[in-house]
């Protein structure tokens, strides 16, 4: 049986919700308000601005945050439902002050540009190298199609998603 959540009644008036998940691999306890995204809670709450919000519809990809290894669109999960979950933003790819291959590769490629799009596309390749190891470029199209660039045309992309797999050993040659 599972227990009642405890309530909290915030300053405006609403009920604020004990929220406890684990974020970028350190626990975190907070109380949120029941319909605050998960995108306004990592912004705003965590500071973590690397998450964008643009379209605030689930259309763009740039709000992509891994939840329990899949990518998400936070601007459409309520921060309630990451309870008990693992949520990885693009602050939680590099160690130790070191970018991630992903990161690396998509900077020497020049798949940065704005930079709007790209932490969300750094999450889609990242959960799409981690189910399927050995994309083609057909298969790197199709993971990656939740998010809009209108700055690089994707080919620097797609470019820098296969020089990430070849160095990470996982691209077939």
């Amino acid at each position: 049986m599972k227990k009642a959540r405890k309530k909290t009644v915030a300053a405006n008036g609403g009920s604020l919700w004990p929220l406890r998940f684990t974020l970028n691999g350190k626990k975190v306890s907070a109380k949120v308000q029941p319909t605050q995204t998960l995108l306004d809670f990592l912004r705003i709450e965590m500071g973590l601005t690397g998450t964008k919000g643009a379209c605030l519809e689930g259309e763009c990809g740039s709000c992509y945050v891994l939840v329990d290894g899949r990518p998400m669109n936070s601007c459409l999960m309520l921060a309630p439902q990451a309870q008990d979950r693992t949520v990885t933003t693009i602050e939680g790819f590099a160690h130790n002050k070191k970018l991630d291959v992903i990161q690396q590769k998509f900077v020497e490629c020049g798949a940065v540009q704005c930079g709007y799009c790209t932490p969300g596309l750094i999450v889609a390749a990242k959960a799409l190298l981690t189910e399927n190891p050995h994309p083609t470029r057909e298969e790197f199209l199709v993971g990656m199609e939740g998010n809009i660039c209108r700055c690089t045309g994707y080919n620097k992309i797609l470019r820098a998603c296969e020089l990430a797999a070849d160095e990470m050993g996982l691209k077939k040659k």
